[in-house]
């Protein structure tokens, strides 16, 4: 009997992993049923993917639904039914979870599965190949059926479900990062939130599970992992032995996890800064009274202390906030983006308000006003507090907070251009909001510009800013930030095209063709650059006062522990600017006027940096 099991993922990402079928297909794999799992993206063509399903006349499909999916799926599974009247279609997943009777109402679904989804897959695989009735499976709910329906109870011990990795279920390596599930359940019930509905607390994976896990992940060469915990470190002991684990076992692979702050002591954000790892923290908002409306608690004396020891250690970490929270204002929406970027998260991800069904805050939505899609992805268009054009101007806020600072990478001289202008973080995006209206459409994001592009803009917009009397004088300094730093984020994410390594060809190097190696950056400052790095925390009126305009060029390079940066005399520079593989460097160096020993000492170190490669 052969079932297919369809992830129909966002887009093509490290996180588009069909994890959740790959848990199902390893529990029912005793039942005997052949179970093939199948990725689609949202956006591929209905037609095309029924065609692609149809194709091996499995006897039952079956679709993980979300929020982001749910409409595209049912499309799919419409087209299925048509081309295949007999063929069984069901779905589970959250969005099923959250609102089970809307789902299969109207639908082409025969059934759905409500919660945890291992143990009702398994039966209904078993029933479906003996032919038996399908009435009275817990967790199933069929439309219709004499027999009530009854949840499934979750499994106590999620060791019994096989690792999809360990038992080969999924092949990782067609995939450029991997999702890595280390618990079910939450530990906190947040009302705009599904996590913890229907039962409470954590479920966990062994150690000894994890650990095996990892060991295969870091002989498999995986290079990212995307750590599925609602709280990595609500069990501290715990938190800390699995980094542990990973810094012993796998220190090469990046790590994603998401983090309460109250949970964070020294030795973790240490622990943090060990591996390789970026952080996510749900701040949501700094107002203390909406968080404690959507049962949050939160103290921001506390929740500075916590994030400071996190900037000590050098870990890497982000925040979520929500515009449109209930009780919210676009003021209040403003101040919790000055709290959050003072603190100098990597970056933050912005999300309006989604009132989803099966969360106590849809429950009384109505009755405090909260106007919202009734269909995925049940954003918010209006409360009592915030109207809608409110939540346009939080939307275009947004859009500049992704642009401007994250895709950016303006952590760290962001707060420093704001204090030299003698503005607000917040003030600061709207301006450069309302700019961006000028220049681009008006519903661009971040996900349509190139890295090179947002430079581009940064640096546009910043000498519109600096272009006043009085400001002139700083935009030189904040150029050479905004420069530095986009390079430096290019060498970082270039992986060198050879290790740098011993040279043996010292007396040849002159009459060989030599190349600049393609992870080098070669950029002029207006400063000298490494006086501008030597100062620490980039005060631009101080530097500005200081600091002599002499120009500097340089090479920003990955190098054996981490991106070097090298202050170059003009003559090298130009010299590797103009090596273009064919030509001998000799040729290159003595057009330049450079004495034939100055040339090859310096080409000898750069071949030995990897800076410039044989051609």
């Amino acid at each position: 009997m052969r079932i297919t099991l369809v992830s129909l993922h966002p887009a093509p990402s490290p996180q588009a992993i069909p994890l959740a079928n790959a848990f199902l297909k390893g529990f029912a794999a005793e039942t005997g049923a052949e179970i093939r799992l199948e990725d689609f993206f949202v956006g591929d063509d209905a037609l095309a993917c029924a065609h692609n399903l149809a194709e091996r006349q499995p006897a039952a499909i079956g679709f993980s639904l979300y929020v982001w999916n749910r409409a595209a799926c049912l499309a799919i599974a419409a087209e299925v039914r048509r081309r295949m009247p007999r063929v069984l279609l069901f779905a589970g997943g959250p969005e099923v979870t959250a609102d089970p009777h809307g789902v299969l109402d109207g639908s082409s679904l025969d059934l759905v599965i409500v919660g945890e989804g291992e143990k009702p897959f398994a039966t209904l695989c078993t029933r479906l190949a003996g032919n038996a009735p399908l009435e009275g499976i817990p967790g199933i709910l069929l439309p219709g059926a004499a027999t009530p329906f009854t949840p499934a109870a979750p499994l106590a011990d999620l060791d019994v479900i096989p690792s999809p990795y360990l038992e080969g279920f999924l092949d990782y390596g067609r995939y450029p990062g991997i999702l890595w599930q280390l618990s079910r359940g939450c530990g906190f019930t947040c009302d705009f939130c599904f996590d913890s509905r229907g039962q409470h607390g954590v479920r966990r994976f062994s150690l000894e599970r994890i650990e095996s896990e990892l060991r295969h992940f870091a002989k498999g060469g995986v290079s990212q992992v995307f750590v599925l915990d609602s709280t990595f470190n609500q069990d501290l002991k715990r938190a800390k032995a699995i980094l542990r684990l990973i810094k012993r076992i796998a220190p090469g692979i990046h790590f994603h996890f998401e983090v309460r702050s109250e949970f964070i002591d020294r030795e973790l954000a240490n622990l943090f800064s060990q591996i390789t790892c970026s952080l996510q923290i749900g701040l949501q908002s700094a107002d203390s009274h909406v968080l404690r409306g959507v049962g949050r608690s939160f103290r921001p004396d506390d929740f500075v202390a916590r994030i400071s020891l996190l900037n000590e250690s050098g870990a890497t970490f982000g925040f979520d906030l929500i515009y449109g929270l209930p009780g919210d204002t676009l003021a209040g929406f403003r101040r919790s983006l000055d709290f959050a970027l003072a603190l100098y998260p990597n970056h933050l991800d912005i999300f309006p308000l989604a009132v989803l069904p099966g969360t106590p805050l849809a429950e009384r939505s109505a009755a405090i006003g909260l106007n919202h899609l009734p269909q995925p992805p049940y954003t918010l268009l209006s409360s009592p507090t915030i109207s809608a054009g409110d939540m346009t101007v939080a939307r275009r806020l947004a859009t500049a907070c992704d642009i401007f600072y994250t895709r950016g990478k303006a952590v760290a001289w962001f707060n420093e251009a704001v204090k030299a202008l003698k503005t607000s973080p917040s003030d600061f995006l709207n301006l450069f909001s309302q700019w961006l209206l000028t220049v681009q459409d008006a519903q661009i994001s971040e996900s349509d510009l190139d890295d090179q592009t947002v430079w581009q803009l940064q640096r546009d917009f910043l000498g519109s800013a600096f272009g006043k009397p009085g400001l002139k004088r700083l935009l030189p300094v904040v150029l050479d930030l905004v420069d530095y730093h986009y390079h430096y984020a290019a060498a970082l994410l270039t992986p060198p095209e050879q290790p740098p390594g011993r040279n043996k060809d010292k007396g040849r190097l002159l009459h060989i063709p030599l190349r600049l190696a393609g992870s080098v950056r070669l950029v002029e400052f207006r400063y000298e650059i490494l006086e501008i790095l030597d100062a620490g925390v980039p005060d631009i009126r101080r530097l500005a006062d200081t600091l002599v305009p002499v120009g500097s060029f340089a090479a920003i390079y990955p190098g054996r522990d981490g991106v070097c940066t090298e202050s170059l005399a003009e003559p090298y520079f130009r010299l590797l600017e103009r090596l273009n593989g064919t030509d001998p460097a000799g040729r290159i160096a003595a057009d330049l006027e450079l004495e034939a020993d100055e040339a090859t000492h310096f080409l000898l170190f750069a071949l030995t940096e990897g800076i410039v490669l044989r051609s």
